[in-house]
């Protein structure tokens, strides 16, 4: 697992933090599982002495799953591979590069020619 995770590292933009709204890509070794999931709330378990949290995940699957882990910040933000019921697990947000904002269309307007817009030409 830790060699999947290392290699996983060279190749996807990973974030320091995870926090609400973010994408998750979660690791599995048994089942074999590697999967995107979107981070629909992180709240506080405030029945247990130290700090651990609610984490409620949306699979990204079809059909979408939703399912709530109960785990410390480590666990949840890439720093250490835990287990459930023995089997290893790994989370970790991604970080999604956005494209420049676009303004947004109104009924009726044109979407402009993004080449034109910004300087670009064509050569042929």
């Amino acid at each position: 697992m830790e060699q999947l995770i290392t290699e996983l590292k060279k190749i996807l933009p990973f974030k320091p933090a995870t926090g609400i709204g973010d994408i998750v890509l979660i690791v599995a070794k048994e089942p074999r599982l590697l999967v995107y999931a979107f981070v629909g709330d992180i709240v506080r378990d405030r029945t247990r002495r130290d700090e651990w949290w609610h984490v409620t995940l949306h699979l990204l699957s079809v059909p979408i799953q939703t399912l709530t882990w109960t785990l410390r910040t480590p666990q949840f933000t890439g720093q250490e591979i835990f287990t459930m019921e023995g089997k290893e697990r790994f989370v970790q947000a991604v970080q999604i590069h956005s494209p420049e904002p676009q303004p947004s269309l109104e009924s009726g307007d044109q979407i402009q020619d993004t080449a034109r817009t910004r300087g670009l030409r064509i050569v042929k």
